[in-house]
């Protein structure tokens, strides 16, 4: 499984790549902020919702702590997708948040 560091999910951004972050938690984490520009859907929708995913994108897979996001990084690569996991989650994110009230 391919895995990235937050600090360089957030030097992308920084640099402007054009990337597509889906993050896997629960409602009640995203209300409490979220990497913007990130896709919110929940790990347990994620298989009822690959036609979403679009086979020649690259996705960053965040949630909490990165072990949800390895679960669905792992199913998305199994099912063709290119993905990558942000190792240790929001909880080592230390750039900007956006809330859902932001948008």
């Amino acid at each position: 499984m391919k895995e990235i560091q937050a600090t360089e999910l957030a030097d992308k951004l920084k640099n402007g790549e054009n990337i597509a972050i889906i993050d896997v938690r629960e409602d009640d984490e995203v209300a409490e902020g979220m990497i913007p520009g990130a896709k919110h859907i929940r790990l347990g929708e994620i298989p009822d919702r690959l036609e979403e995913f679009d086979r020649n994108e690259h996705y960053y897979i965040v949630c909490r702590s990165g072990a949800r996001s390895g679960r669905a990084t792992e199913f998305l690569e199994g099912n063709g997708i290119e993905a990558t996991n942000m190792v240790g989650g929001m909880l080592a994110w230390e750039d900007e948040i956006e809330t859902p009230s932001d948008k």
